[in-house]
């Protein structure tokens, strides 16, 4: 016991700390680091927008296209389907709900099962307000929706894409 007591005063003087030096280099080269993945970052998620807001367009697309092609060979019930004189549905909330078959069944259709969101819109507004609306007779730049049916839609959003493109003509 005595011989290790005599040797601790020896180790606790040969120990030492890191530097102030060492302490502020290690946090430069973290900083440097870190300043260096931010803008991947920030590409990487606005990638990630960019694919959910390609995804969204699809899916709605694709509805509104089968809701027109249901309708135009007649497994719509032309009187309740809440449809425009063209075979496009008048309100894009129609998709989610469902609209009745035509036949004796009482038996209804739903082509979304809920409204996508558009990333690049204001989150607090319902998923059916963000999305600019393109009747079917209206032209394909028109600012303002006719309102009698939804035949395409588009992003609000005015920022451009990575590739320098609008997303409003996505």
């Amino acid at each position: 016991m005595a011989h290790w007591k005599r040797e601790q005063p020896e180790l606790l003087s040969n120990r030492r700390g890191y530097t102030l030096i060492e302490m502020l280099v290690t946090v430069a080269i973290i900083s440097i680091l870190a300043s260096m993945a931010m803008p991947y970052a920030k590409m990487t998620t606005v990638r990630n927008q960019e694919l959910e807001l390609k995804r969204s367009l699809r899916e709605i697309r694709t509805a509104l296209d089968t809701f027109h092609k249901d309708w135009k060979e007649g497994r719509l019930n032309k009187l309740e389907a809440g449809a425009s004189p063209d075979g496009y549905p008048k309100q894009l909330t129609q998709l989610v709900e469902g609209v009745r078959l035509s036949g004796k069944l009482e038996q209804r259709k739903k082509y979304l099962r809920r409204i996508p969101k558009d990333p690049f819109s204001d989150a607090s507004l319902a998923a059916e307000q963000q999305w600019h609306y393109i009747g079917y007779r209206d032209s394909a730049d028109a600012e303002q929706w006719n309102g009698i049916d939804i035949y395409d839609i588009r992003s609000q959003s005015e920022r451009q894409a990575l590739d320098k493109s609008s997303y409003r003509d996505w």
